[in-house]
């Protein structure tokens, strides 16, 4: 699971996190879902991660339901949507089943409401029954039996797809086809690897990515190894010049120089931060 936001100054306690992966038969379209609860502070600043879904989110403090979307860059909201309430992880072909919308139309954006892609009955039906639920549990039951019954499986090439989730895995080692730079050093996936695994172009790739996902292979593959980092780093015990290498990067520096990029702060900074999420209950 991707890590989706995180508050934009220190909060004086851990926010709390539960966390469920997808049931197999719904992991073309859905990543997972979280349960969250963070400190109420009031005017409390967000900062949106880079990710390569688009996520659904329904609060149950009053801002309702919306869909954020994927992004390469951090985006500061001035004032937090969402407090508790519930996160979906959709992958561009779960963002099309669910919504009829291809994920390119949400790229970017900080919070499309949910009524203007599916209607404001069964956005408000939504929300108010996951509300009603007793604990996580009976949410999570409710919102599984909602996707499956309304994910209508038409849209994003497959091979697309294919393609969008080679590039998220992580470096294995794996050494190269002589005269073929499937790799990179280290055994990170390249983007002429993937079309060469898949039988296409480069081309075809970038022109696929930018009608189905909004964002290009190269980006795809470059949110993933900082998602990567973002998950070492919320480990109590990560060491900086080990994440890099395990994530993908050349060395530490290289991991450094991304994160201020693509996060705007630096990995020790954003260790703090993701600590509130890793104390958290899971």
């Amino acid at each position: 699971m991707s890590i989706h936001s995180l508050p934009a100054r220190p909060r004086p306690e851990p926010y709390e996190v539960r966390v469920r992966a997808a049931r197999p038969q719904l992991r073309p379209y859905v990543l997972g879902w979280a349960g969250f609860r963070t400190p109420a502070v009031a005017g409390q600043p967000t900062r949106m991660l880079p990710l390569n879904a688009a996520t659904l989110i329904v609060d149950f403090t009053g801002a309702g339901a919306f869909v954020t979307g994927p992004r390469s860059a951090a985006a500061l909201v001035p004032q937090a949507l969402w407090r508790h309430g519930v996160a979906v992880g959709l992958t561009p072909a779960g963002m099309a089943a669910l919504t009829g919308t291809p994920m390119r139309e949400v790229a970017g954006a900080a919070a499309v409401p949910l009524e203007e892609l599916l209607g404001a009955r069964q956005a408000g039906e939504l929300a108010g029954r996951l509300a009603e639920q007793a604990g996580w549990a009976e949410r999570f039951a409710l919102l599984e039996r909602w996707l499956a019954a309304r994910l209508r499986p038409a849209g994003p090439d497959d091979l697309i797809m294919r393609a969008w989730r080679r590039l998220q895995e992580p470096p294995d080692g794996q050494l190269s086809e002589p005269g073929r730079k499937l790799r990179e050093p280290g055994g990170r996936v390249t983007v002429e690897g993937v079309a060469a695994e898949l039988g296409v172009s480069r081309r075809y790739l970038e022109l696929g990515f930018r009608r189905v996902v909004g964002l290009s292979p190269k980006t795809v593959a470059r949110v993933a190894r900082f998602q990567r980092a973002v998950r070492a780093l919320s480990r109590p015990a990560a060491v900086l010049d080990e994440a890099a290498v395990a994530c993908g990067y050349a060395d530490q520096p290289h991991l450094t120089r991304e994160v201020r990029a693509m996060a705007g702060m630096t990995p020790g900074q954003l260790f703090a931060f993701v600590q509130d999420t890793g104390t958290a209950a899971h």
